[in-house]
């Protein structure tokens, strides 16, 4: 049975500034992602992977290209498509502290998610506190404020916000970069357990080769703005064909006796 696609990428060019001035930073992309399914997108800094989510949820308009979402243009939906259109597609920050109000408590910033129009805490209780528990928070962090909750806290917060009005896809923008370690081993495996039951879509960026090993179930590499090598995760770990892969596995810690051999762990965190 064929799968069915609920992101496609074709073509996609992506630039800024004019004339002179003008950089092109995504060099036509071409990618899929299967209902259920999750890609990973990785490459240094400045290799386009931070362009290429803005383009996938229209903040950023492609010069050349398109991305489709359920069929749907994401560039040319207007009015109450591109409503509905914001709500199919959820991004996680990478910095959700940034990205949630510090004078409203989380219980609101959650409610607004819910009904951008109408946030009603009381409302919607029932609701965000399903959410937090699915999160792993307790339930009384519905009256904390941001600087209330630790980075860890405020991460689960922000996945809770993109996964609770139940979007088609979700693009996770190097979510982990700003955690320590044992938090980012935490956030990881809460991702793939949620991933599991909710049976998410899912674009997973991240400059980690080792993080997007543990969530995606494809990867992409991209270098400088081209797409240099993209295949099925385990076939990439094992045999990557692309110089520019080898160095990003080299730099993976543990290096070269890198284990490629599935880790089988429980859900802790």
């Amino acid at each position: 049975m064929d799968e069915e696609i609920a992101v496609e990428v074709s073509g996609l060019e992506v630039g800024y500034g004019w004339g002179r001035n003008a950089t092109r930073v995504l060099h036509g992309i071409t990618m899929e992602v299967a209902t259920g399914r999750t890609v990973g997108v990785v490459g240094e800094s400045g290799s386009g992977k931070s362009t290429l989510a803005k383009a996938l949820v229209g903040l950023v308009r492609p010069t050349a290209g398109s991305v489709r979402i359920g069929g749907v243009h994401v560039s040319s939906a207007r009015g109450a498509d591109r409503r509905a259109m914001r709500r199919k597609v959820q991004m996680i920050p990478q910095d959700p502290y940034s990205s949630l109000d510090p004078r409203r408590t989380i219980g609101e910033a959650l409610a607004e998610a819910l009904d951008p129009r109408r946030a009603n805490v009381k409302k919607h209780a029932d609701e965000i506190v399903h959410w937090l528990e699915t999160v792993r928070m307790p339930a009384d962090t519905i009256g904390r404020h941001p600087h209330e909750c630790s980075g860890g806290q405020r991460q689960r917060v922000a996945i809770a916000r993109g996964l609770m009005i139940r979007p088609e896809v979700v693009i996770a923008d190097e979510i982990t970069s700003a955690l320590d370690v044992s938090v980012q081993a935490e956030i990881l495996n809460l991702l793939a357990k949620l991933r599991r039951e909710l049976n998410l879509t899912m674009v997973f960026i991240s400059h980690n080769l080792a993080v997007v090993r543990q969530v995606s179930d494809e990867v992409v590499v991209l270098y400088r703005g081209d797409i240099v090598e993209q295949g099925p995760a385990a076939d990439l770990y094992q045999r990557p064909q692309h110089d520019y892969t080898r160095t990003l596995l080299d730099s993976v810690p543990g290096a070269p006796g890198f284990d490629i051999q599935p880790r089988h762990r429980k859900d802790a965190a």
